[in-house]
């Protein structure tokens, strides 16, 4: 199992500027090549060479091979793409927590550059980008026509340097002028807090390569900030994070499952592509390194939990949340998740470059297919920081994504039961304050962030139902 966990990451929707997340893949020479088509080839040579004889400006092969590629694998689908040995340099990178650049998650649509999420503590958060924000100039640079790539090669810069996008708002009147700071991105994927005696936070922002070790610190600290007893209740916050890797996935549910409790499956074309990873160390560890989760106090396995998701939770927040809803060990509270369901393989290319391509989709435990559709939370309680401009769909999903994967399970007519629905008792609350949560100095969670504080209310209900069975 070790072998084929190299083999894969989930990638956050589009591309992080700059970020790199991904483990150490096979040669796609590994592979017997399919047969190709021949008549298809040839009405690709002719155009080829037209383009090369007829064309208003002389343009290189190397070019005109490389868009072939790009058209080729982002016509698939919104996430498979061609990555440059730049590119494909900086993806080996990222998984580290630091890069250069702006912070924003994106995908491409329409020809403009659609923000999925910003991410937390980057120039693009603390400037006000939303999710949702088309970005439509860089510069002086109209973003239509450019390939989602050459956006993205655009805005990243030396630190310290200046960028302006103008981005289009759902609910504004005209386009808006944001001036970025590019800077190195540090991101702390693990913030936590002991918010009152016996209740602690843990919010992780990314699925990063030592976040799950991170976890693992945290809960300790929170204990020991407890008197060093054990919580009565846990807030995991996994809003807007657009995910990050597979085995990181794996081990945060495990920092919370019984052992060998199964987390989640892929299900794709090769056997590669075909995994079942439970909480057992080698779906997340490598060869000789310490199992942090052995370290864990034991409450963690039985503490009432409520996971907090919207729809910036992607790919691995999703798993994570599917996880632990399945084995019923957590509240799942919030709003519908993103719904991105699929795994993106890194296949190196001889040349230095790689693609990275869609090989499979997920599934959560009980089997439900998030492709397209996301985790529907059991309790579902409203953003309290959507504001009146903010109209209903602002915030853009996998299945607002142009040429999506689609859900197999609804195309194939399955059960109502195994698709993705609403839990039965699945409670509505819609009251919300009209003002935004501000985050003062030093917080990591607004004391007026509504969907926290039901988390909350809700967790004491738990932990004293819990009580009386103890």
């Amino acid at each position: 199992m070790s072998g084929k966990l190299k083999q894969f990451s989930l990638i956050g929707i589009g591309i992080v500027f700059g970020a790199a997340l991904t483990l150490n893949y096979p040669a796609i020479a590994d592979r017997e090549p399919e047969a190709l088509p021949i008549e298809d080839l040839r009405a690709f040579s002719e155009i080829f060479g037209k383009i090369k004889s007829d064309y208003v400006e002389p343009v290189e092969d190397k070019k005109l091979i490389t868009e072939a590629i790009n058209g080729m694998l982002t016509g698939l689908d919104p996430h498979s793409s061609y990555l440059d040995d730049e590119a494909f340099k900086e993806l080996q990178v990222g998984t580290q927590g630091e890069f250069g650049g702006l912070g924003i998650e994106v995908g491409m649509e329409d020809g403009f550059v659609k923000v999925v999420s910003p991410i937390e503590d980057t120039p693009a958060f603390k400037a006000g980008v939303k999710s949702g924000d088309l970005v439509i100039k860089l510069d002086d640079t109209p973003v239509k026509g450019m390939t989602l790539n050459d956006a993205v090669k655009k805005m990243r810069g030396k630190p310290g340097t200046d960028i302006v996008l103008t981005i289009v708002r759902k609910g504004e009147g005209k386009p808006l002028t944001l001036t970025l700071t590019r800077a190195v991105i540090k991101i702390k994927s693990v913030k936590y807090k002991l918010v009152e005696p016996n209740y602690g936070y843990v919010r992780i922002t990314q699925f990063q390569e030592h976040s799950g070790e991170n976890l693992v610190s945290a809960l300790k600290d929170l204990q020991t900030q407890n008197k060093n007893e054990a919580l009565s209740g846990l807030v995991l916050d996994l809003r807007n994070d657009p995910g990050g890797l597979l085995n990181t996935a794996v081990s945060v549910s495990g920092a919370f499952l019984k052992p060998n409790d199964l987390v989640v499956y892929t299900d794709g074309r090769t056997e590669d592509a075909k995994m079942r990873l439970t909480n057992s160390r080698e779906n997340y560890l490598r060869p000789g390194e310490s199992d942090y989760l052995k370290t864990l106090p034991e409450w963690t396995k039985k503490v009432p939990m409520v996971v907090l998701v919207n729809g910036g939770s992607a790919s691995a927040s999703e798993i994570v949340a599917g996880a632990l809803q399945d084995h019923k060990r957590a509240v799942v509270l919030g709003t519908q998740t993103f719904g991105k369901g699929s795994v993106q393989t890194i296949l190196p290319l001889n040349n230095g470059t790689a693609i990275k391509l869609t090989t499979a989709r997920y599934f959560t435990p009980n089997g439900r297919s998030i492709q397209a559709k996301g985790i529907t939370p059991d309790i579902i309680v409203e953003d309290a920081t959507i504001s009146s401009n903010d109209g209903p769909g602002m915030e853009v999903r996998e299945a607002d994504l142009e040429k999506h994967l689609s859900n197999d399970q609804e195309d194939l007519g399955k059960k109502e039961t195994q698709t993705q629905t609403a839990p039965k008792d699945t409670k509505p609350v819609t009251e919300k304050p009209h003002t935004k949560p501000k985050l003062e100095p030093g917080e990591i969670v607004s004391k007026n962030d509504y969907q926290f504080n039901q988390a909350l209310t809700l967790l004491k209900g738990l932990s004293l139902l819990q009580s009386r069975k103890d």
